[in-house]
């Protein structure tokens, strides 16, 4: 089981500065290792399609509508599962989550992650890369401490990869701005990326923490 998670978004908490009052993590799960190389094919197929040069990085927010549309319509013929959390950070009270992002960027994914209905055993997980290596470091630690019981294990790898080359990264991230987009924006197009992977049965959860 491999799982593929990026986040939109960001984990502040100084509103009256600018910091985002949603936070999402989205997780994309494949059951499958060949059902991920054939979406990993299909979005680089994609972006030969449309033209982009094969180091194009797909990203939500750089993205336009057309763009969001076509590779949104052209994965979701694959299968993949998706399980998010949308995080009302002004329902959240306590106060190392609010005083450190790294304490609540950490303690989003283990939710996400905890809160599974016990469908996650054994993933391999990829997560993009970004923030220093001891942050990452930590984060490694405190994920297989909190989800790794001795009864039931979720976690059996965990790396951090460059968004840059891994498209399957960048699919997460697609995913997550959909998702976010529908929980946070007034504009036309905020709930038709999310209603596209709900329409192919993509979405196995979105779970709104602090409604």
């Amino acid at each position: 089981m491999l799982v593929f998670i990026d986040d939109s978004g960001d984990p502040g908490f100084k509103f009256n500065k600018g910091s985002s009052k949603v936070f999402v993590i989205a997780c994309v799960i494949f059951d499958d290792k060949l059902e991920a190389e054939k979406t990993a094919v299909a979005i680089k197929e994609f972006r030969r399609k449309i033209k982009f040069p094969d180091t194009m990085e797909f990203k939500f927010n750089k993205s336009s509508k057309k763009v969001r549309k076509g590779f949104l319509i052209k994965v979701s013929k694959y299968k993949f599962r998706i399980r998010a959390i949308v995080m009302q950070k002004e329902k959240i009270y306590g106060r190392e989550l609010r005083r450190s992002k790294e304490s609540f960027y950490s303690y989003a994914i283990k939710m996400v992650l905890k809160y599974d209905d016990q469908t996650l055993k054994n993933v391999k997980i990829k997560l993009d890369g970004h923030g220093e290596r001891i942050f990452r470091r930590k984060l490694t630690t405190y994920l297989r401490r909190e989800l790794n019981i001795r009864q039931e294990k979720v976690i059996s790898q965990l790396r951090f990869v460059d968004s840059k080359t891994n498209v399957l990264i960048q699919l997460a991230d697609m995913v997550a701005g959909a998702i976010y987009r529908k929980h946070t924006s007034n504009k036309k197009d905020a709930d038709i990326y999310y209603s596209i992977l709900k329409k192919h049965k993509r979405i196995q959860d979105c779970w709104t923490f602090g409604k």
